[in-house]
């Protein structure tokens, strides 16, 4: 009876200790603001109550600074269990091994035949594996302020490069107006690259023999278009130093009457304007009569050294489950995950009409960064920000800039064929 006693009393405490059967899972969130992590958080808080045992930690990083930061703690062998994981930097990662295989869990996760072929095409964009899930999809479209169009006497979105420019003009003529909202801080490159592919007819980063078309005649033109932007007074003086939350600002504010940006913008743009002045547009078209915009993402990784991979796990599938997935995106602003999702009456709204425009429409052709090459998150996130900002302060012209960039990319593709 003693000994009865006795294990009864150390099993009530062993289910009593708490710390005897937590787990604590880390995750980092690289692209952070006060409302992603508050909805993160309940999302986390879900998956928690629904399991006792364990405790999640949120890690939240400044976007400017992330790469760095994250970079760091990973060589220092601080690595989370799961990572918010942008599109550009999970060829770094996962080739190196850092990531974990989710292939495994996808084979006998019931949602996975409920996710679209984007999904899980850009889940496995390295060596055809998927070492990371989405969770949403950026594509970038143009909003624009019809009150001011309407005071500065443009009639309508730009149609084609020359329309942007002339649009440009005529706002910026109006007292304390910008025509162009410009990111010249961080996460400004898909604007160099837009523009880029735009004039040169073509959004193929490279040749047959591995090398860059950022140098081309027509690259270059896009380059010139945004220097020339900038240096004619076209954007505030200010914004070679803007990243999202000052454009956004900078758009919702009327202190600029165009922004290029993805459905993540339309968030606080709509908590701040009236539907009825603004809208948005597909990008324009260039010379060749199309329009490259850029579509890029971000989803959960697991890290290969977490000693709680079936938990990590675990989490994933909730944060990318269909009801979960849809409260993130329509948080975020990016497009969810899951066939028939942009059905629900959020995404089938007039708000999104650029953006589906530019999926449906043969004259917009979405445009993917390499992010295969290794290299691309270091030329994203420091070198291209860099030398862009010297560029647009008239350090260096746009021949000098794209031979810079092209030299950089080429190098780095031709390193990645080598080793085909």
């Amino acid at each position: 009876m003693k000994r009865i006693l006795l294990a009864s009393t150390v099993a009530g405490l062993l289910a009593a200790s708490p710390a005897w059967a937590q787990v604590k899972l880390e995750l980092v969130e690289v692209i952070t603001s006060p409302q992603r992590t508050e909805v993160l958080q309940g999302l986390v808080d879900e998956y928690t109550a629904a399991n006792p045992g364990i405790e999640v930690e949120i890690i939240s990083l400044p976007w400017g600074q992330a790469f760095e930061k994250f970079a760091t703690m990973v060589s220092a062998g601080q690595t989370p269990d799961l990572v918010e994981m942008p599109d550009r930097w999970l060829s770094l990662y996962a080739t190196n091994g850092a990531l974990e295989n989710l292939e495994p869990y996808l084979s006998s996760w019931s949602d996975t035949g409920e996710l679209t072929d984007k999904a899980l095409q850009f889940g496995r964009y390295v060596n055809d594996t998927a070492y990371m899930l989405p969770y949403g999809f950026y594509l970038r479209a143009l909003f624009y302020n019809k009150k001011l169009f309407e005071e500065a006497g443009v009639d309508g979105p730009p149609e084609t490069m020359e329309d942007f420019m002339e649009a440009s003009r005529a706002v910026s003529a109006l007292d304390g107006k910008s025509g162009y909202c410009l990111r010249g801080g961080p996460g400004g490159l898909n604007g160099w690259i837009m523009m880029s592919a735009i004039m040169n007819g073509s959004n193929s980063f490279f040749d047959e023999d591995g090398n860059s078309t950022l140098d081309q005649p027509g690259s270059v033109e896009g380059i010139q278009f945004l220097l020339d932007i900038y240096q004619k007074g076209y954007a505030p003086q200010d914004s070679v130093n803007w990243g999202f939350n000052e454009i956004v600002a900078g758009f919702y504010s009327g202190t600029c009457a165009m922004l290029d940006q993805d459905p993540d913008a339309l968030i606080a743009i709509a908590e701040r304007m009236n539907a009825d002045d603004y809208a948005v547009a597909p990008m324009p078209k260039g010379p060749a009569g199309k329009s490259f915009p850029t579509i890029g993402y971000a989803g959960w990784a697991m890290f290969a050294d977490s000693e709680h991979k079936q938990e990590t796990w675990d989490l994933i599938a909730h944060l990318s489950n269909r009801d979960s997935n849809l409260v993130w995106n329509k948080t975020i602003g990016a497009l969810p995950i899951h066939v028939g999702a942009n059905d629900d009456p959020f995404y089938n709204t007039p708000q999104f009409e650029g953006w589906f425009t530019t999926l449906n429409e043969a004259a917009w052709e979405p445009t993917t960064m390499p992010t295969y090459l290794p290299e691309f998150a270091f030329f994203a996130d420091s070198l291209a920000l860099q030398s862009a900002q010297d560029a647009l302060l008239g350090n260096k012209s746009a021949e000098e800039l794209a031979a810079e960039w092209a030299s950089y990319l080429t190098d780095a593709q031709q390193k990645w064929l080598s080793q085909q």
